[in-house]
């Protein structure tokens, strides 16, 4: 279902660390956990955030994602982040990197068609580089395997639910 990507798009997407297991699909990046509840709070118009591993993707989902990836999603959303800006590591500072980033789009091309850019193939958009080659890449399949049921020996009492004898309270006064 995924096709392997390429080292700039497994990395958390903003702050280089890598083995992400979340993406935001529509932007097409993957990112890490802490970042993932930070997306979730941008709200689904602007990020919509998944599980890789999961949640169940739509070919539309995966193909916004191999369209896009971290790295052509930041020569996007970063063309006018100073050369000299350094990456926040605490958390409200993260956050608000993020929320300029995608949310009001501070360092973004607006001159860019986003529909187009991400259709383009990513070697067209690269700064002072040749075109690259594309590389066939063999695809990776994930499957889902049934776990063999633990059979219950009859033999064996069952275990229940252990039963409180605390009184019940009504928490919400109803």
């Amino acid at each position: 279902m995924w096709k392997p990507m390429e080292h700039s798009q497994r990395r958390r997407q903003d702050f280089e660390i890598y083995g992400p297991r979340w993406a935001s699909w529509n932007i097409g990046v993957f990112i890490c956990i802490r970042c993932a509840g930070i997306h979730r709070n941008l709200g689904v118009h602007i990020s919509r955030v998944k599980s890789v591993n999961l949640d169940q993707w739509t070919q539309e989902q995966i193909q916004c994602m191999q369209e896009m990836g971290n790295g052509k999603a930041n020569r996007l959303y970063e063309a006018y982040l100073p050369e000299t800006f350094r990456r926040p590591q605490i958390d409200p500072a993260v956050e608000g990197f993020i929320r300029d980033k995608y949310e009001k789009k501070k360092y973004m091309d607006r001159s860019l068609d986003i529909n187009a850019f991400r259709k383009e193939k990513d070697d067209k958009w690269k700064r002072g580089s040749e075109p690259v080659p594309e590389k066939k890449l063999e695809p990776v399949v994930f499957e889902k395997v049934k776990m063999p049921q633990k059979k219950e020996d009859p033999q064996l009492p069952r275990k229940s639910s252990p039963k409180s004898t605390a009184p019940v309270m009504d928490l919400l006064g109803l």
